[in-house]
């Protein structure tokens, strides 16, 4: 068996989810789809948010999301569109993925992270 990179991974997620742009996501979050950042607390404290997310560190996505534990949070909705972000999109790229086995079957994620978000001059807080 052939191992796998970090990165061989993302682009193979990348192939099975929705990728989104900043404008794409906007328009999304517009009709109410529920945005999620799932970097790590220190990196929201040093780049911001995009306003309106929920936070949900990836290392507990799993757990945030599956609606039998203990865990969950109500912002995981499997009749909501579901959008994932991090830094850059490799993260989000593998927790989309994740979440669609997971059986939410309306989710994406934001391609290049809140860099890209940036970029393209969309606010932060």
């Amino acid at each position: 068996m052939r191992t796998k990179s970090a990165m061989d991974l993302v682009k193979e997620a990348k192939q099975q989810i929705e990728n989104l742009t900043p404008e794409q996501v906007k328009n999304e979050v517009s009709k109410g789809a529920t945005l999620i950042d799932i970097r790590e607390s220190e990196e929201l404290q040093q780049s911001g948010k995009i306003p309106g997310a929920v936070h949900a560190p990836r290392g507990m996505l799993e757990f945030y999301a599956d609606e039998t534990l203990p865990y969950h949070k109500p912002e995981f909705d499997k009749r909501k569109k579901i959008i994932l972000h991090c830094a850059s999109g490799g993260r989000s790229a593998l927790a989309a993925q994740t979440l669609k086995q997971m059986g939410y079957d309306n989710v994406a994620h934001l391609d290049g992270g809140i860099k890209a978000w940036k970029e393209a001059g969309e606010p932060t807080e």
